[in-house]
């Protein structure tokens, strides 16, 4: 999953892209409004974490052009204490949770697995596809109850195919999914992880569909 943090405090950006990336995501940073609205116009994420408080345009006005523009990425606001204010102008705004400054790394991480979920029209913290069980807050997958080692790159892939199953998913999206914006990429990997996935996994549920990509799907007899 992909996530795009808009913070312009340099030591709490920091703090946060590092735990977000330690939690599995892949995260690109914007330092102002101006820049936020080009990454988020431009780059298909599965959340943003937007604070209201910068420079160059404000992050209320960066989140009523994308919505008026139609962009329907779930958005988790970060607010200055006590103001509510700006809480009711957020959510009135088009956001979808928000969050007090100082907040917990712990609740923040929680509020953007709650909305990833959401918007994939899950609601279940643990994601299931017949024998195979991914837990996002953990990055515990187990088959028929037996745990399943994963890289980074693997979990991702199958973290992302699990939040969107019986969807056809390519190359493509994959890659704009598991890979920040400086990272380098190449979409000929995926089926690397793929092929991994299917070894390790043991059980047949990541379809091909040729020339399309691929769609998790519970075995036949899971069905």
């Amino acid at each position: 999953m992909r996530i795009l943090l808009v913070e312009d405090e340099s030591t709490l950006a920091a703090q946060l892209a590092q735990a977000l990336a330690q939690a599995g995501y892949a995260v690109d940073h914007a330092a102002d409004g101006i820049d936020a609205e080009h990454l988020g116009t431009e780059h298909p994420y599965d959340t943003v974490v937007l604070d209201l408080g910068l420079p160059r345009l404000d992050g209320l006005t960066v989140l009523k052009r994308w919505r008026q523009a139609g962009n329907d990425v779930p958005v988790l606001i970060l607010t200055a204490r006590d103001s509510w204010v700006e809480k009711v102008e957020g959510i009135d705004a088009g956001a979808d949770d928000y969050l007090t400054k100082p907040f917990r790394t712990e609740e923040l991480l929680a509020r953007i697995r709650a909305l990833i979920r959401r918007s994939a029209g899950r609601t279940s913290p643990t994601l299931a596809c017949g024998p195979v069980l991914l837990a996002p807050g953990s990055g515990q997958v187990s088959v028929n109850g037996n745990p399943v080692t994963l890289t980074s790159h693997e979990f991702k892939v199958l973290d992302y195919l699990m939040h969107h199953q019986g969807a056809i998913v390519s190359k493509t999206t994959l890659t704009e999914h598991i890979y920040a914006q400086d990272f380098d990429r190449d979409s000929n990997t995926i089926e690397v992880f793929v092929g991994r996935l299917r070894r390790k996994l043991g059980v047949d549920v990541i379809e091909t569909v040729r020339g399309l990509g691929y769609r998790m799907r519970p075995p036949a007899s899971s069905a």
